[in-house]
């Protein structure tokens, strides 16, 4: 673990299918890589090894306590730059150079091991907090706004859409006639007056997952960094993509199907496929269950690897 927050503790996050992540990103040892999703410096660490001296990683984190563990995890490698930012403006976050020489993007999606044990940041039912679930300070917007200000629509939009949570309409009304709610057990004990049984742990968790994701506005950024992947990666250049739910998933295999995220293949006007990417991954890649005993946090792991094959249409 590494010395750096309020605690002095940085709860190191485990890298998932780290030897898969690896393996397939890098087909060019001395070529130019970005870790997305820097964390700990987990996945950048194991990059490191596996290329030349002459190669370049950046890695790109939105949180600084997390950039602040990556820097020393790694060290003085000179291979080696961070930069704070949302991977949803990696195009904006790279210098002008780099665009279209890329060769591999790894982005491990989701919430990190830091995050969610650090009960401050709001993101845990587990422990009491406060309702914040911002991923960064860069985001306005907090969980407490979204459980307290959003209009009754909105709340069981997010609840249904992004928790896929069935109960979101009793959920949502709960929740609205509670207000104001400032904790995180607070919460919790809304969803629990509503969702009875074995299911309820489960619609607790989709729910702070819903809220979660409308805060740091995932999915929105997860569409925005995969279309600007394709205009940084050199012909040949990959992208590795970890997630860990559903919504997730179905974006990047969207896109990863047809370079766009209708999933629709375009056509010349010979009718011939115009298709600027292919997955090379042959459908999901999962842990091995020795790595989920290791890492239960692997078990809802999902890889995908598509490679550029031409340039998109402008």
């Amino acid at each position: 673990m590494t010395a750096m927050n309020n605690n002095d503790t940085y709860y190191e996050h485990h890298p998932v299918l780290l030897d898969e992540s690896v393996e397939y990103l890098i087909t060019d040892p001395s070529g130019i890589y970005i870790d997305a999703t820097l964390g700990g410096g987990g996945h950048s660490q194991a990059l490191l090894s596996a290329l030349n001296n002459d190669a370049q990683l950046i890695g790109i984190d939105q949180d600084d306590e997390a950039l602040a563990a990556a820097n020393s995890r790694i060290g003085d490698d000179p291979r080696f730059s961070s930069v704070k930012g949302n991977f949803g403006y990696l195009s904006r976050l790279l210098p002008p150079e780099l665009h279209g020489n890329v060769s591999g993007i790894l982005l491990d999606l989701g919430v990190s091991t830091h995050q969610i044990k650090e009960e401050e940041r709001g993101f845990t039912f587990q422990k009491e907090g406060p309702l914040d679930m911002r991923m960064s300070n860069l985001r306005g917007v907090t969980a407490y706004q979204v459980v307290n200000e959003y209009s009754y629509e909105d709340l069981r939009d997010v609840i249904f859409h992004y928790g896929e949570e069935r109960m979101s309409r009793q959920i949502a009304r709960e929740i609205i006639d509670r207000r104001p709610i400032e904790t995180t057990t607070e919460l919790r004990e809304a969803v629990e007056a509503v969702v009875k049984g074995q299911y309820q742990i489960k619609s607790v968790a989709r729910v702070f997952q819903g809220i979660r994701i409308e805060v740091n506005r995932e999915l929105d950024m997860l569409r925005q960094v995969l279309e600007q992947a394709l205009e940084l990666l050199t012909i040949d250049g990959r992208i590795v993509a970890i997630s860990y739910h559903s919504l997730e998933d179905r974006i990047v295999k969207r896109f990863f199907k047809a370079g766009n995220h209708e999933g629709k293949i375009e056509k010349d006007f010979y009718g011939n496929p115009q298709n600027p990417i292919e997955e090379i991954s042959g459908g999901i890649i999962r842990p091995t269950e020795e790595e989920i005993e290791r890492n239960s946090a692997a078990r809802s792991a999902k890889m995908r690897v598509a490679q550029k094959i031409e340039e998109p249409e402008v």
